[in-house]
């Protein structure tokens, strides 16, 4: 009971003007945060692969496992933070067993189960299926059984069965691209429609959370390909780094209009909320909105990946400062999650006050389990990779 007191007086210490006694405290932390981040990254990701098979990107083949494995990972993660959010997480399977079609958070884990057993996993298995099937061959012991297994015992590696598997594989991507929008869009969905809170009530938050992941998932996957290619001794193909880097910047063009574009129609339709909205990016938002989602998490990495293209940059020079940009964008990124959700509770629905955010570091809703969430993706892609290394995706590019 003291430390809750203690709590709460840090934090009346910080408030300003007039908040309503409920206020004090937020009910949506940093775990909050890391959901629709993860989510993100994920769709991200897919939507990356999807260029290869759908659009026929050939220069992004070297990533297009990577991609869909680092999907798979963070898929894996995605609905833990809310699950630790909960009081009672076990209460979570009602979700499955009394559907309620009218909420939207309740919806994901429909959303959540499709996209994980129907698409993800459908398309990584038809893309690996051959793979498998060579790899129960040659192993042996409990290798040979777990390739086995992970084939279901198929044996056709015939030229048909290859054909369709490929077939499968672009139908499967066909459908999860509007899956992959549908995971992430419905998060800006559940954002976008509180009313109540004009920091979030925006036709355009699905739109801008969508491009966001995309931006995220691009710079995601460049940085663990800079990173893993030369842990396994083998050549960053500069082409493909090259797409990649610009369809990162194209998309983070889009972002930053969008954004930019939410900003004006804000400050035209200038609401009475206007007033504490420009207080509180002027204040107590100035450095996370200002300073790293903008300056840091935007126009340095436009910058950076702009004057590469407009001039002649060393080989080395340009995976430099891709390595950088893909940094200080996923940084940005996840700002922009924490602008939106904690930034969003900041205010009073008075607009009169401000109230502020305290973060701790032990407990389910601290720093510590939140860092955790963020490594376990990780550490499940680095055993993703050692099952089904993608390394022969970048070897024949």
């Amino acid at each position: 009971m003291e430390v809750l007191i203690e709590h709460l007086s840090s934090i009346l210490k910080e408030v300003t003007g007039y908040i309503y006694p409920n206020e004090i405290e937020l009910h949506w932390g940093l775990l909050v945060v890391i959901y629709p981040y993860v989510t993100g990254l994920v769709a991200g990701a897919f939507i990356l692969a999807s260029l290869v098979k759908i659009f026929n990107v050939k220069e992004l083949q070297p990533t297009y496992r990577m991609s869909l494995l680092t999907a798979l990972a963070f898929l894996f993660v995605a609905p833990l933070p809310l699950l630790a959010h909960l009081g009672h997480p076990e209460r979570s399977l009602e979700i499955f067993l009394t559907p309620n079609t009218s909420s939207a958070m309740a919806m994901f884990g429909f959303v959540y189960a499709w996209y994980l057993m129907a698409v993800l996993l459908l398309e990584i298995w038809f893309d690996y299926r051959k793979d498998l099937i060579v790899w129960g061959k040659e192993g042996s012991g409990i290798k040979k059984w777990m390739y086995r297994i992970l084939s279901i015992f198929s044996n056709d590696i015939s030229d048909s069965a290859i054909k369709f598997d490929k077939k499968a594989v672009r139908i499967v991507t066909l459908i999860g691209i509007p899956s992959a929008f549908l995971l992430h869009g419905y998060v800006g969905f559940i954002f976008g429609s509180v009313k109540a809170n004009p920091w979030w009530s925006s036709v355009l938050m699905p739109i801008v959370f969508l491009f966001s992941a995309i931006v995220s998932g691009i710079a995601l996957v460049l940085l663990i390909y800079m990173i893993v290619m030369p842990l396994q001794k083998k050549e960053i193909d500069m082409s493909c780094l090259d797409k990649l880097a610009s369809y990162l910047f194209y998309v983070m063009i889009i972002d930053f209009s969008l954004e930019v574009l939410d900003f004006i129609h804000r400050s035209y339709e200038a609401e009475e909320s206007i007033k504490i909205l420009a207080e509180l990016v002027s204040g107590r938002l100035f450095i996370s909105l200002i300073v790293i989602q903008l300056i840091m998490g935007m126009i340095i990495p436009l910058g950076s990946i702009a004057a590469i293209k407009f001039f002649n940059t060393p080989a080395e020079l340009r995976k430099l400062l891709y390595f950088i940009s893909s940094i200080l964008v996923l940084i940005g990124i996840f700002t922009t999650r924490w602008n939106v959700v904690i930034g969003g509770q900041l205010f009073s629905k008075s607009f009169r006050g401000l109230t502020a955010y305290k973060m701790s570091f032990f407990g389910v809703e601290g720093l510590l389990v939140s860092i955790a969430l963020l490594l376990l993706p990780i550490l499940i892609l680095y055993v993703l990779f050692k099952i089904l290394p993608p390394w022969k995706e970048a070897k024949t590019s």
